[in-house]
């Protein structure tokens, strides 16, 4: 799951990170939460497109998607995050698999790890970044929806996969991160089916992130400074995952 992000970079990263048309200038945000806008990048409609100009847009929607079919928003659960593993063929991600897949900027994400209750222990709440800096694409889903008085409002989601070992000692789920060798890819709706863009929905590679423990401040929608990545000694040590290579260095079977 990913209930909490960042995302630090300027306009001109992001431009020319993602190859965007323009994207106004905003505050760095250190704590995104569900229901609170968020940056969106989708393919620029053709007649937006020049001979040199950049076929991407982004665009601000609301994060938790609601699909077309829901009757009333108020009665319908937030759909922050969608299973990778399901979402092809899941009512509430179908279409949106199918005709608007978009990528997500970020600088990284939160996670919590929750001890056993017989621990005793509180959770502990980890800033996840690129170890080398820089911006990442989760892959996100978007839909419009149309209210009863003809309102519309724009609305996303971010799909997760099963966690690497690098994340799993924190959280048994993580985004899906797009390389930007397959940005083209993955929104190209009208020629890449969900079935053919499947390869790219997998756990980001084991050195892409770094874990690092933060303080509860995150836990608060309302705190949005940057001291909420400052780092803490966490409460407990995590794991380490396991080694491929035995103590003696030879391949473990196991």
């Amino acid at each position: 799951m990913c209930g909490r992000y960042a995302l630090t970079a300027t306009a001109e990263q992001l431009i020319e990170h993602f190859g965007l048309m323009e994207v106004e200038d905003f505050p760095a945000r250190f704590n995104i939460a569900p229901t609170q806008p968020i940056l969106i990048v989708e393919p620029a409609p053709p007649a937006d497109r020049g001979s040199n100009a950049p076929d991407r847009k982004a665009l601000l929607v609301r994060w938790g998607l609601i699909p077309g079919w829901v009757k009333d928003p108020a009665e319908f659960t937030l759909l922050i995050n969608a299973r990778s593993e399901t979402a092809i063929s899941k009512p509430s991600f179908k279409a949106a698999m199918r005709h608007r897949r978009v990528l997500i900027p970020a600088s990284g994400f939160y996670e919590w790890h929750r001890p056993s209750k017989e621990s005793g222990e509180k959770s502990q709440a980890y800033w996840i970044r690129p170890k080398r800096g820089g911006i990442v694409a989760f892959a996100g889903l978007m839909e419009t929806y149309m209210s009863k008085d003809g309102s519309e409002l724009d609305t996303g989601c971010i799909l997760t996969v099963a966690a690497n070992q690098t994340i799993r000692p924190v959280h048994d789920r993580m985004p899906v991160v797009i390389a930007q060798q397959d940005f083209t890819r993955w929104l190209d709706c009208l020629n890449q089916e969900p079935r053919e863009v499947a390869d790219l929905m997998k756990p980001a590679d084991e050195d892409l992130f770094e874990a690092i423990a933060v303080s509860d401040l995150v836990n608060k929608v309302a705190n949005v400074g940057q001291d909420l990545q400052t780092p803490v000694v966490p409460r407990i040590e995590l794991q380490k995952p396991a080694s491929k290579k035995s103590e003696g260095g030879q391949m473990s079977l196991f």
